[in-house]
């Protein structure tokens, strides 16, 4: 897993330049920095769903081409019985 670097000193002191409060501006760079930890994905992580979605459409796809031969299938059969019948 990757680790995603987010430097809250600095975040505090320019929350701090521009009026927040030392409290306010601790508080706030320790939810970014759990927002970043918690909620971000990384390279891996979208490399890993990328590998999981493409092994969902491969299985999809094999199971359309199943029923739409099941489905010719029928068809030929049916037709079969038609031309029998008339």
């Amino acid at each position: 897993m990757t680790i995603i670097i987010f430097d809250t000193h600095l975040f505090v002191k320019k929350l701090k330049a521009v009026g927040f409060t030392e409290e306010q501006a601790e508080v706030f760079a320790a939810e970014q920095a759990k927002l970043i930890e918690d909620k971000l994905a990384t390279k891996n992580d979208l490399i890993e769903l990328e590998a999981n979605l493409r092994r969902d459409m491969k299985e999809l796809e094999y199971r359309i081409i199943i029923k739409l031969g099941m489905l010719m299938a029928v068809s030929i059969g049916v037709v079969a019985t038609l031309v029998k019948l008339f």
